[in-house]
């Protein structure tokens, strides 16, 4: 306990912490005024596991009960660890250099994502069950960043917003074909094809999903015009007047950048405009959290712009807009934390505890990521020709008065 005692006092800038060793010993660890909470161990082996690497243990030992955190309350734990981070990371951010030729190599080793990986990392957390997602997500079955234009937002009306928002970056018009690059459950292709698009064409690398999302498609009527397949954005073929891109991104890998946006300029008409919306970091080059890549997405990452840029230029294709989104997914998370708790029994029946544990410590830590830490979503427009858009940002806004209300699923 006195090296983990030593680590702890060192990352106490606010709030208090009290922690209760495996002993019954009890040490405070107190800064400026803030919040408070508690750790309490219950084994000696468990201290030693989170000195020796805690953005990995301390998930796991969650996980597996062998730590109490915040007396029951995971999230206030995570508060304070949160904003204690952050202090720490604003003293270090003037010396902080891009990871050393090891650490690239590393995750060269952990990025490296050709179709097959790729296939079964996707199935390793979206081919879960269909109720798991029914239970926490909004109805539409939006899993990515919502876009809250005010503060009485619900959920359902921050992802109509995300929707809206995108169609209208993406000059959505009538006929347009459009191109939907990780498909997701088809809520996005489904209401493109429903304010205006001609056919929107899906793919994903879920058979879950897949398989929801031509479903849903036929529910709505719209079968004939919004195809979901099971491909690999790198096996589609053909031209597209918009292509679109939500939460995929971060899966692509940063060794393949160079091949996405090739495909994605070979798939783009001469005139079209694409949308590229993904988790980013601001704070520069990094790594993926090494529990969150053990337990929840293997193989992704979250990429600094200074990472995808240079790919886009060797592309050849245009930056005609950049948006950073910056709370607003910190606020979906919360969102979709609160009603995880709401259905808790029903999920630990799908599953068990340890399950529930995980899910709990994966959205808590995530929306403290992007609450205190560096992480954001950027939506990026790209075109081949820089007279493809409006030279004024105002036909976002009038778009979306426009079709204000349309294109909402059926529930």
């Amino acid at each position: 306990m006195f090296l983990l005692a030593r680590l702890l006092r060192k990352l106490t800038r606010v709030g208090r912490l009290t922690v209760i060793d495996a002993a019954g010993g009890r040490h405070v660890f107190e800064g400026a005024p803030g919040p408070e909470s508690t750790m309490r161990f219950h084994d000696r082996a468990a201290e030693w596991l989170l000195f020796a690497n805690p953005r990995l243990y301390l998930g796991e030992l969650y996980m597996d009960g062998r730590i109490t955190l915040g007396n029951g309350e995971l999230y206030g734990f995570l508060d304070w660890a949160g904003q204690n981070l952050q202090r720490i990371e604003q003293e270090r951010r003037h010396w902080r250099a891009t990871p050393p030729w090891v650490g690239q190599f590393v995750r060269y080793l952990q990025q490296y994502n050709p179709i097959v990986r790729a296939r079964r990392n996707v199935a390793h957390h979206y081919d879960l069950s269909d109720t798991l997602y029914d239970l926490f997500l909004d109805s539409d079955r939006q899993y990515s960043c919502a876009y809250f234009a005010s503060d009485n937002d619900t959920l359902e009306a921050a992802q109509d917003n995300k929707k809206r928002h995108i169609a209208a970056k993406l000059l959505l018009e009538p006929g347009v074909r459009v191109l939907d690059i990780g498909s997701g459950w088809g809520g996005l292709g489904i209401y493109l094809a429903k304010v205006g698009a001609g056919e929107v064409v899906g793919v994903t690398l879920s058979e879950e999903q897949h398989k929801v999302s031509n479903e849903r498609a036929r529910k709505e009527g719209l079968a004939g015009r919004a195809q979901f397949f099971l491909r690999d954005y790198r096996e589609q073929e053909g031209r597209f007047d918009r292509v679109v891109s939500v939460g995929m991104f971060e899966h692509v890998g940063v060794v393949h950048y160079d091949q996405f946006f090739a495909k994605l300029r070979d798939l783009l008409t001469d005139d079209g405009v694409a949308l590229l919306h993904s988790i980013g970091r601001s704070d520069g080059p990094g790594v993926t959290n090494p529990w969150l890549r053990k337990y929840i997405f293997p193989g992704a990452y979250a990429p600094a712009l200074s990472e995808v840029l240079p790919a886009v230029e060797r592309a050849g294709l245009w930056v005609t807009d950049i948006e950073i989104l910056r709370f607003h997914y910190a606020d979906t998370l919360r969102e979709w934390r609160l009603r995880f708790a709401r259905h808790r029994d029903r999920i630990k029946a799908l599953y068990d505890e340890r399950f529930c544990r995980m899910w709990e410590f994966y959205l808590a830590g995530c929306e403290m990521a992007f609450r205190y830490e560096a992480q954001m979503v950027f939506q990026m427009q790209l075109a081949k020709r820089v007279d493809t858009v409006p030279l004024s940002r105002d036909y976002i806004n009038q778009w979306e008065m426009m079709n204000a209300g349309r294109g909402n699923l059926a529930v």
